[in-house]
């Protein structure tokens, strides 16, 4: 089964991709949620025209995000959080906390963009993480955790 994607969906595939799924799995759970429409032959020549026009603004977006990815790759951000009395973290570092402070060096990442490359986090310590900025910019960036 054809399906165009809507929206970006984890191991399958990117906003405005059309992909091949078995059709359970598109009639009854990406369809009904909105994740994807039906690619018939009308969907597909409508998708194709949207998609031309759309072409410049994605040269655009994509320039931006390599130009994130640039600057994100030389920044290594500190997140501070409560510290026991042998180094480790009460509770652990996550991508909101992340988030939170890449927004606060001037990144504007969504939390849901970031995976922590070691986690859970529970230690002090220098660790990895990837921004997924846009389709083929995955950049890596170190962050540090510190004892408050």
């Amino acid at each position: 089964m054809e399906v165009i994607l809507k929206k970006n969906v984890d191991k399958l595939g990117y906003k405005d991709e059309t992909v091949n799924v078995k059709p359970g799995y598109g009639r009854n759970f990406l369809i009904p949620q909105g994740y994807a429409s039906l690619a018939t032959a009308s969907a597909k020549k409508a998708h194709a025209e949207t998609m031309k026009q759309k072409s410049h603004k994605e040269s655009k977006i994509l320039a931006e995000a390599e130009a994130i990815a640039v600057k994100l790759v030389d920044v290594t951000v500190t997140i501070s959080t409560k510290v026991g009395e042998n180094g480790k973290i009460f509770g652990s570092v996550n991508t909101v906390q992340l988030s939170e402070v890449l927004k606060a060096a001037g990144f504007d990442i969504d939390r849901k963009s970031l995976k922590i490359k070691d986690e859970p986090i529970r230690e002090i310590g220098t660790y990895e993480a990837e921004a997924n900025l846009h389709k083929g910019v995955k950049p890596t960036f170190k962050f540090e955790v510190v004892g408050e």
